[in-house]
């Protein structure tokens, strides 16, 4: 691997005795991960339906390592039905490590394309709400892929300038994670493409953003709250001496220390001129100390009680207008999902928090239900996702053998054995969709940008 010699003279300086073990990590074989969404399965079944060789993450019990070279999990219909996300090991730290329990408020500054999310999702366990927000309103769209794949009811996901989200929602979230864009070291190993990145941008560039995005999501933050702050960089500039630069200006926060033992190292103060103590509390995962790219954390605590958080509402749909959704629910339904239905137009969301989301980019309020047409109601695909077998009444339950099963991921109709009416579609009693049988034909209903 041609690394630039300007990167390679400062690692030198920085890792020392340690640096001809950082070269030699790069001659070792990419490693690939997967992290099971417990929302929807339980770990231990997820590893009996599939015989894949997994190898546990140790800082994310959730997490495995797998053979990339022989396994294409993306390719399986598990991964249709939002049952694991694929995420480079590293990556998984920062979901795993902070404390996130039901009924937080939480914000992902840097979201797409979603891991941290959906990670963070599966501890709220549809309680509270996750604000996922990215500025690249193309990278907005793979993140709400994900979050609609992964079951996540309680989602907003949003497009905006961190500096705007801070003027709306000041004080609101009490758990904040800041993936910040950085130089990408971490990435040098997996995509050669990172390092012409780095060439261009550096470490002065993303600092600045770096930045802008702290201080926004310092004001964001309620009092004892918690922010994560990571990157996937080396450089000291962008980790151990942004958090002391962001101290000495905002003294109302402390670093918390956490659990290294998984494999990570404490932060670098010999890295950092006039370094203190405390950045010791900070975490690196190194790639010639651990299975992995590499990454850096930081929890800061906002010291102080929290104050209570004024919510606006928004408005409530009128239930009169909603006839045919309830009548949808009570025809195909065992469940009836009630509570903060907001009408947008036709389209039916079930809102987490009645937040005033007003002139703030919105890629999606909630859970997308479905569209209300005249005379009748048409689920959505993120509607089937958020569903269980034993919420519907007709299901159609596939095999991972039968041959209609690829059929239908490929947007076909086919003769079903099923009584009329909307079909919830599953695998192995897994959700992939919807299905409308009329006379023993399915009309497939599956999303078509999915396919």
């Amino acid at each position: 691997m041609n690394l630039p010699q300007e990167y390679l003279d400062k690692m030198q300086k920085l890792l020392g005795n340690e640096f001809e073990a950082y070269l030699e990590s790069f001659n070792e074989k990419r490693l690939y991960g997967l992290r099971v969404n417990t929302l929807k399965v339980e770990v231990e079944k997820f590893k009996q339906m599939v015989d894949w060789e997994l190898e546990s993450v140790p800082w994310c019990k959730e997490g495995f390592y797998y053979n990339g070279e022989e396994v294409r999990p993306a390719k399986h219909p598990f991964y249709s039905c939002g049952l694991f996300y694929i995420q480079e090991p590293s990556a998984m730290s920062t979901g795993a490590i902070i404390p996130i329990e039901p009924y937080d408020r939480v914000l992902d500054m840097c979201a797409a394309p979603g891991g941290k999310s959906t990670q963070v999702a599966a501890k709220l366990q549809g309680k509270g709400i996750i604000m996922s927000n990215d500025i690249s309103s193309s990278r907005c769209m793979a993140l709400l892929k994900n979050i609609e794949l992964n079951g996540v009811k309680n989602a907003i996901i949003t497009n905006e300038e961190p500096s705007k989200l801070a003027e709306k929602f000041e004080g609101f979230f009490n758990k904040i994670i800041v993936d910040a864009p950085c130089s990408g070291e971490g990435m040098f190993r997996k995509d050669e493409a990172s390092i012409k990145s780095w060439e261009t941008h550096k470490t002065d560039f993303c600092c600045s953003l770096q930045r802008e995005i702290l201080k926004a999501a310092a004001k964001l933050l309620a009092n004892d709250g918690i922010i994560a702050y990571s990157t996937c960089t080396f450089a000291p500039e962008e980790d151990e001496g942004m958090i002391m630069e962001f101290l000495s200006e905002n003294p109302e926060f402390e670093i918390l220390d956490f659990d290294k033992s998984a494999g990570f190292s404490k932060g670098r103060v010999d890295w950092v001129e006039n370094g203190i103590p405390e950045l010791e509390k900070c975490g690196r995962l190194m790639p010639y100390k651990i299975k992995g790219e590499g990454h850096f954390l930081c929890l800061l605590h906002k010291k102080g009680e929290e104050k209570p958080f004024d919510v606006k509402k928004d408005k409530v749909a009128d239930k009169k207008l909603l006839k045919d959704y309830f009548e949808f629910c009570k025809k195909y339904l065992n469940i009836e999902i009630n509570e903060n239905l907001v009408l947008h137009k036709e389209s039916l969301f079930s809102v987490p928090y009645c937040l005033d989301l007003s002139r703030i980019r919105v890629k999606r309020s909630g859970l997308y239900l479905g569209e209300c047409k005249k005379n009748r109601f048409e689920p959505s695909q993120a509607f089937a996702m958020s569903l269980k077998k034993e919420d519907v009444k007709i299901s159609i339950d596939f095999d991972l053998e039968d041959e209609r099963l690829s059929r239908y991921m490929k947007g076909e109709s086919f003769n079903v054995d099923c009584e009329d009416g909307w079909a919830l579609v599953l695998v192995k009693g897994f959700p992939l969709g919807w299905g409308k049988v009329q006379k023993g034909r399915l009309k497939n209903k599956y999303l078509p940008s999915w396919i």
